[in-house]
Formats: structure tokens, sequence, C-alpha cells
């Protein structure tokens, strides 16, 4: 594993891998979170999972809504700690006005991609997405068991 893998394993705390296989991918961005620090904690830990998420627009501000951050035993007392609420992305004016345009004009989804630090902050990539057919899955993991056999094949011949 090359220095470059091993700096981004370090930096991902959680990643959606169900979205690379229900969605198309079209653009990626990359959002702030607006956070407690018993989730910033939590977060530290490794405890989130975004496979149940998704993100919605209302207001003019993008939302993340079902991510799960586990809190932790030690979280502060004097906090009641929800693990599922509503989390506030921080976005610039201009690429919430084009999710805006292309969600409720163009019918596309936005798709929280993965969770990692950056700088010491956490950022959620999202992704504008359209929903993939189920024959457009099938070709997907035909293409992927063919790449697998193929690499396989090159393996024992060399």
């Amino acid at each position: 594993m090359s220095k470059k893998e091993a700096a981004s394993q370090e930096r991902t705390i959680a990643v959606n891998r169900r979205a690379r296989h229900e969605y198309f991918i079209e653009e990626r961005y990359e959002a702030g979170l607006v956070l407690k620090g018993w989730e910033v904690k939590s977060l530290r830990a490794g405890r989130a999972q975004i496979a149940e998420a998704y993100v919605v627009i209302k207001g003019g501000e993008a939302w993340l809504i079902g991510a799960h951050l586990t809190p932790l035993k030690q979280t502060s007392t004097h906090e009641i700690a929800d693990a599922t609420r509503t989390r506030k992305l921080l976005l610039h004016e201009r690429e919430l006005a084009t999710l805006i345009g292309k969600v409720e004009r163009a019918g596309y989804t936005l798709v929280p991609l993965d969770l990692h630090w950056e700088k010491g902050r956490a950022k959620l990539e999202v992704g504008l997405a359209k929903g993939k057919k189920q024959h457009d899955k099938r070709a997907d993991i035909k293409e992927r068991d063919w790449q697998r056999q193929k690499d396989r094949i090159m393996r024992h011949s060399a």
C-alpha cells in the first residue's frame, strides 16, 4: 500500500458504498458539517454510519438527514445526545444555487458519499446523482465480475 492510500484511509470516517450501486454519480461537492462537541468525539472514534442518510434542500440550505453518529459513553451529561438528528451542511452560495436548480428541475438526487477529515475538520462528500435502473445495476455487476476474472487470469498466466 502506498503512502497516499494509507493517508486516504486514515482520513476516512465512513463510506456509503450503496450510493455507487444505486446511483450514477455525476458531480461531487465537499460540504462542511455543523456538529456538536460529542459528535466530533464520536467521529474521531469512528462511530458514524451514512448508509441510510440522504441530503435535502430546505429554505435555501442543505441538511443531512438520517446519518447515525453513535454517542460515546463518556459524552457530557448535561446534553441529551440524539444520534440521528438533522445536521446542517455548509456549502458555498453558488454551489447551493446550482444544486437547488438541478434537484428541483432536472430530477437529480443528493446522496452522501463519504465522511472524512480535511485539515482537522469533518467534511461530507455529497454526490449529485441520478437513480440507476435494474438493468444498469446488472450491467455493473457483470462488468465487475469480468474485471475480477480478467485479473485472476492475468495473475495465473504471469
